[in-house]
């Protein structure tokens, strides 16, 4: 294997805005652009670091250009999460399309770390130099090129280094589809960017994605709302669950007003849109003990973390939340407000991930699903949402 530094490539292309898809707001860093999935009014009013640490990891971003480039060099400097402890990951994965089919991945050098410690909270920062990412062997003809970034790693993207000139894609005249999760949404265990389950399930149903999968931060925010509200798109999607139990935030008697208002401040800025509400996937540990749930710390030092569910069963009677009650309030609800409103539609987010897919997948951690789980949600998100009797039926490309 050749150890000897490529050839310094002959165009060099900063990183714009327009070379951006799938991000709603980009802050200009001492060293490049760095992508926001959530607009500066909602990051104003985040209460806390895990929702500042989520939205900057760019789930579903991407840069998009056209040229007949065969060497493609991105500048980035990414950040990684380390927990002390448990076996660093590997590092966050770019995929790069051509004319939208996978044609290759790769990782970055250099970076910054945060590191976490599980057992107290304390995070550690250490700088990194900024690094690239190299893609060779692409195809000699004009093209349309996306790169898209890691989900689980903060990108401050650079410069393109190229072998041809390189000018932003031209629109696709593709649907846009504007999802919200959880973690799961986010990303959580998946291969890669474009294998998150959102995203796979966009590449299939042929649309547009803008991913706010925000990990741990799914808790029918109102500045989440007004950011969907405000961003324009044709299909929208709402994954309401997990989250509201293992952090346990709410009880039932304030659950149901806050999706309604979610949903109406959604309306207020796409009133006639296909508008799809998903409830929670299997989760066993939270199918009938309400939150919190914890990591169980006792397996650090083999390098394992499994969450559990901390909540008393009995505590349903009381108004606790636990996976069941929420999919029994949301199909209700959603039953309710179908009258008024036929784009407003409910899937059953079992039928995503259910019981007999834990037998044969079970949650690694018990809370997120692996890569091939991931695989497995997208493809049946895209038949069941984008098939001829789905909520999104006929509006993928």
């Amino acid at each position: 294997m050749s150890t000897e530094t490529p050839a310094p490539l002959p165009y060099t292309t900063p990183v714009t805005p327009g070379l951006l898809r799938g991000a709603l707001d980009v802050e200009r860093t001492e060293v490049g652009l760095l992508p926001h999935r959530l607009p500066p009014a909602a990051r104003a009013q985040a209460p806390d670091g895990q929702i500042a640490l989520a939205e900057a990891q760019p789930s579903g971003v991407r840069l998009a250009f056209r040229t007949r480039a065969t060497v493609v060099e991105l500048e980035a400097r990414r950040t990684r999460t380390v927990y002390q402890g448990v076996p660093p990951r590997p590092g966050g994965v770019y995929d790069l399309l051509v004319d939208g089919v996978l044609a290759a991945r790769s990782s970055a050098t250099g970076g910054n770390v945060l590191d976490v410690d599980m057992t107290t909270g304390s995070t550690r920062f250490r700088d990194g130099p900024v690094g690239s990412v190299r893609f060779d062997g692409l195809p000699d003809r004009e093209k349309d090129v996306e790169v898209w970034l890691p989900y689980n790693e903060r990108t401050e993207v650079v410069a393109l280094h190229t072998d041809a000139p390189v000018t932003p894609a031209p629109a696709s005249g593709r649907k846009v589809w504007l999802h919200h999760g959880s973690s799961i949404s986010h990303g959580s265990d998946a291969a890669s960017p474009t294998a998150t389950w959102p995203a796979r399930a966009a590449l299939l149903g042929g649309v547009e994605l803008v991913n706010l999968g925000l990990g741990g931060s799914a808790l029918l925010d109102p500045f989440t709302a007004r950011a969907m509200r405000d961003t324009p798109a044709d299909l929208i999607s709402v994954k309401i669950g997990i989250n509201l139990v293992n952090a346990d935030v709410m009880r039932l008697r304030a659950f149901a007003p806050a999706v309604h208002g979610f949903l109406d401040t959604i309306r207020e800025g796409h009133p006639g849109a296909p508008l799809l509400v998903v409830s929670p996937v299997l989760c066993p540990i939270h199918e009938d003990t309400p939150g919190p749930s914890v990591p169980d710390l006792s397996r650090l030092g083999e390098g394992r973390v499994r969450f559990a569910a901390m909540g008393d069963p009995g505590d349903r009677d009381t108004g606790k939340l636990t996976l069941r009650v929420i999919r029994d309030e949301l199909a209700r609800l959603v039953e309710q407000r179908s009258g008024d409103d036929p784009q407003l539609h409910y899937l059953d987010g079992r039928e995503l991930y259910g019981e007999a897919d834990a037998e044969e997948l079970p949650l690694p951690d018990a809370l997120h699903p692996d890569a091939a789980t991931h695989l497995r949600m997208g493809d049946r998100f895209a038949a069941l949402a984008f098939g001829a009797d789905g909520a999104f039926a006929g509006q993928g490309a």
